[in-house]
């Protein structure tokens, strides 16, 4: 019963959130919108016991990946931005998706209900842990693409600190 509960809650505290990221028209405040929602489903992460995406949602997407999106907000010249072009006119185009995307959801769902019938899931017990796994398979299997991925984010980070470096 409080397993439902907290999932509850943190389902709705997702849709709450991902909706006012949209709908505001403060950019700083969908950014702390955007935090919300994704650690609401980091919680849902940790009550499904899967950890290690807890912490992935936690450490890449909330907090690294949401620094960087706060900096490119505090780059951007909001007043330029503020006065440029918008798209309201395009409104009608906006809806048609939504109601294409929502009948897409619909059948979605309606076939899925009749679909894969799912076996008893596993006892707690047996199941292995999987932070462990995933760190002895990362660093023994895929040391060479887990190293060579860190180079290619290292030489991005390099590229774009020259790149944004102003001309003196």
């Amino acid at each position: 019963m409080l397993d439902q509960a907290v999932f509850y809650f943190f389902a709705a505290l997702a849709v709450i959130s991902a909706v006012l990221v949209v709908t505001r028209r403060n950019v700083v405040q969908s950014a702390i919108f955007l935090i919300t929602a994704l650690l609401a489903t980091a919680g849902i992460f940790l009550q499904l016991h899967a950890e290690f995406l807890f912490i992935v949602q936690v450490i890449l997407y909330a907090g690294g990946i949401m620094v960087l999106f706060v900096f490119v907000i505090m780059l951007i010249n909001l007043d330029i931005s503020l006065h440029q072009a918008q798209f309201n006119r395009q409104w009608w185009l906006g809806l048609l998706l939504a109601l294409v995307l929502g009948a897409q959801l619909t059948i979605a769902v309606a076939v899925g209900r009749s679909g894969l019938p799912l076996g008893e899931p596993a006892p707690a017990s047996m199941l292995e842990p999987s932070t462990q796994l995933v760190g002895k398979v990362l660093f023994s299997e895929y040391m060479l693409p887990f190293e060579i991925a860190s180079i290619l984010l290292l030489v991005a980070m390099i590229g774009a600190v020259v790149m944004g470096k102003k001309k003196i």
